[in-house]
């Protein structure tokens, strides 16, 4: 069986066992899931969307976000983690919206990625959810499940996303990222997997080498 074979079969049967391929990061407006992927960096999806509400609730938009101070941010997201780097890129990248962008969110990775803060996977998440064009977001749960199925190898987010995009269908790819969260949370856990429940263990190559 080839990588593309394989990562057909993983696609149609996640899109069979998770229907609703969506982000789990809660937002109303591209700025706002901006934000949020930049909160999510070593902090769960849930965690953040307990914090965004009151946060979006006082900055309702970018201009309320450009003028706001470094510290009134941090007192908003110190439960994220890493809140006085998060705030100040926040700022940072409201700021450069305004400035060089015309408050408009970027439609591309190679705009997006000169954002403060925002790197190639917060880059793919705006690109397929917000514009619907082909994404691969390499999250940790992206990477370890793949490695597994063997449709990629390593560990080196950028490689592993050149590689998917090898071989997965580019209109499948970005609710393909978001089933792999679902499934890496509830199933194929970074320790432990249960592969005995595993949608996937008829052809993936970690649980047969397992056997």
């Amino acid at each position: 069986m080839t990588k593309k074979q394989r990562a057909a079969l993983a696609v149609s049967t996640l899109k069979k066992e998770y229907p609703e391929g969506i982000c789990s990061l809660t937002s109303r407006s591209p700025l706002q899931l901006l934000i949020a992927t930049r909160l999510s960096a070593q902090c769960t999806d849930t965690r953040v969307n307990l914090v965004t509400p009151a946060l979006f609730a006082r900055f309702p938009d970018l201009d309320a976000f450009c003028g706001a101070t470094q510290e009134e941010v941090e007192g908003y997201i110190h439960s994220c983690g890493l809140y006085k780097t998060k705030a100040r890129d926040i700022l940072a990248m409201c700021r450069m919206l305004k400035s060089d962008f015309g408050g408009v969110v970027p439609d591309s990775i190679e705009k997006l990625t000169r954002l403060p803060g925002v790197g190639r996977k917060t880059a793919n998440l705006i690109i397929g959810d917000i514009y619907h064009k082909p994404a691969v977001v390499t999250d940790t749960h992206c990477i370890r499940i793949c490695g597994r199925l063997g449709i990629s190898e390593g560990k080196d987010p950028r490689k592993v996303e050149m590689q998917l995009r090898a071989v997965l269908p580019p209109e499948e790819s970005n609710d393909f990222c978001h089933r792999l969260v679902l499934h890496g949370r509830a199933v194929c856990t970074a320790r432990n997997p249960k592969c005995e429940k595993c949608c996937m263990k008829d052809f993936c190559k970690s649980a047969n080498l397992a056997k």
